[in-house]
């Protein structure tokens, strides 16, 4: 699952990172709408407001089909088929969407049938890996062309970020609007898989991550790329980094550069190796041993096919071509 991002670089630094390439190969950088609803944040939990990319032709049906767009929108879906005043009484959490049952789910299948899928933006993202009644906090993030250590060491007015990778991850977003007038809402859902090798001893779900420029382009090409071939993106992704962080990030108010920073953790298997004296009245049995994270045991993991892609591959056997059809723009 993922319950918990950060997000706390400035505006014009995280359209510096989304610059893509157009129909015509000229760079661009996406226009940014409503940046004034984006607060940064070391902290983002649902209902809050976080980036979005996505194809610029949801707002404007003459628009070039490579044009994109960021908008600020609220993680939660709410659905556009929701009829109560107070988006708040919606009764079942939206701010994640599993993969295999997403296409079952009315709230899911009818915005991804009008094609629209997004791009959620985020530094990284936290995870819990729980062990003896406690849970120890983990961000996640790409690989970075610099060590990390050089970005975690410095303060967000840093020009260092600039070369910050962000984190892609497909999102599926609605449209809704308050049955007695008033301000649409959008909103959106991360889609979630298995996790991979790599995290799956933190964590057994992850987001659903684009890794690649070109995997991004296809997810936001509602257009061109129907729902059969966009959805053979969804599938765990190796390619990430993380290290454990303070429990000071447990609390959602908690908002200071010490959520991303790396800290040293008491490896159990060290402390476990030591040799015990113990007397027959004393003795019990030793309690089970946390899993390791991979990555920290400096592994190299390879991929393996994980339940979600085959319950996906099933999906898109039996109703790829009924999803054949090009969305209409609406």
């Amino acid at each position: 699952m993922c319950g918990r991002t950060c997000c706390h670089l400035p505006v014009d630094t995280i359209r510096r990172a989304c610059r893509y390439i157009d129909y015509e190969g000229e760079e661009q950088l996406p226009e940014w709408k409503d940046e004034d609803k984006y607060f940064p944040s070391y902290n983002k939990s649902p209902q809050s407001n976080s980036p979005v990319l996505l194809s610029r032709l949801h707002l404007d049906k003459d628009a070039d089909p490579s044009e994109r767009i960021i908008a600020s929108m609220r993680w939660g879906l709410i659905p556009s088929w929701f009829r109560d005043a107070d988006a708040s009484k919606l009764q079942f959490n939206t701010s994640n969407c599993r993969s295999e049952t997403m296409m079952e789910r009315r709230s899911y299948k009818v915005p991804l049938e009008k094609g629209r899928r997004c791009v959620v933006l985020a530094d990284g993202f936290f995870e819990w890996q729980q062990f003896r009644g406690d849970k120890q906090p983990y961000f996640i993030y790409f690989p970075q062309t610099k060590t990390e250590k050089s970005f975690f060491s410095r303060s967000v007015d840093e020009k260092v970020w600039d070369d910050w990778k962000m984190l892609t991850m497909a999102g599926i977003f609605d449209c809704w609007e308050p049955p007695n007038g008033g301000e649409t809402l959008y909103s959106y859902t991360i889609i979630t898989v298995d996790s991979c090798k790599a995290l799956s001893d933190i964590h057994h779900r992850m987001p659903a991550l684009l890794d690649s420029e070109e995997a991004v382009s296809k997810w936001l090409d509602f257009g061109e790329v129907p729902i059969h071939e966009a959805l053979k993106l969804i599938h765990p992704v190796d390619n990430i980094k993380f290290h454990p962080v303070s429990t000071v990030v447990n609390n959602s108010l908690n908002n200071t550069p010490q959520c991303l920073e790396p800290v040293e953790i008491e490896d159990p298997y060290l402390s476990y190796a030591r040799p015990k004296a113990t007397t027959k009245s004393s003795q019990k049995e030793e309690p089970e041993l946390p899993k390791r994270p991979r990555q920290l045991m400096q592994k190299n993991p390879t991929p393996t096919k994980r339940n979600s892609a085959g319950l996906m591959e099933q999906w898109l056997k039996k109703y790829g071509e009924a999803y054949n059809k090009k969305p209409k723009i609406q």
